[in-house]
């Protein structure tokens, strides 16, 4: 459950709903150090990813610096520090992929979304990021979009992605308004 999607409470802010989240993991925690890791690992589960505000408030839990959290934070690839976008982009990087122009790849999403990877567009419609591998090293270079995995992805195919994304986004917009017609 991503807070600032889901909030029960719609007069809430997202700091606020994203402060009730940490406050619930944490009051569930007992304060040893050996803690912190499924700490953040259940944060991040939550939020989708982990905020300064939240690595602060763990910090102060289990009563260590918040330099320590954040470096075991940062040691790990699995935890992001930014919101995850509504529409998320992962480029394998792994060896078969980086051979066949990986790198190429995640640097064409990046130019596109303006971007780097393991950053959110201002919009928080995509989010960008490297992975090590995604287990397809027969398809590569590979991107996962949402999901689906773009196999033999070529840089001219980066552009029909998105066109997929707005035909998508006005398709929807088509239908609200129908619907409002139809009110």
């Amino acid at each position: 459950m991503k807070m600032d999607r889901a909030r029960s409470d719609p007069w809430q802010t997202e700091e606020e709903a994203e402060s009730d989240a940490v406050s619930a993991v944490l009051a569930g925690r007992e304060k040893h150090r050996k803690n912190l890791i499924p700490i953040l690992q259940e944060i991040q589960h939550k939020l989708g990813y982990l905020s300064e505000a939240a690595m602060e408030a763990v910090a102060e839990h289990l009563s260590i610096s918040h330099s320590e959290v954040y470096g075991v934070a940062s040691f790990y690839n699995q935890f992001r520090f930014h919101p995850p976008g509504k529409h998320q982009i992962k480029v394998c990087l792994g060896t078969a992929c980086h051979v066949a122009g990986g790198g190429i790849i995640l640097e064409n999403f990046e130019r596109k979304l303006g971007v780097k990877a393991g950053e959110t567009t201002a919009d928080r419609e995509f989010s960008v990021e490297r992975v090590a591998c995604v287990g397809c090293c027969a398809l590569a270079p590979v991107a996962v979009v949402d999901e689906a995995v773009e196999a033999h992805i070529a840089p001219s195919r980066i552009e029909g992605i998105f066109l997929g994304f707005q035909r998508q986004k006005e398709q929807q917009e088509k239908e609200v308004r129908e619907g409002e017609l139809s009110s």
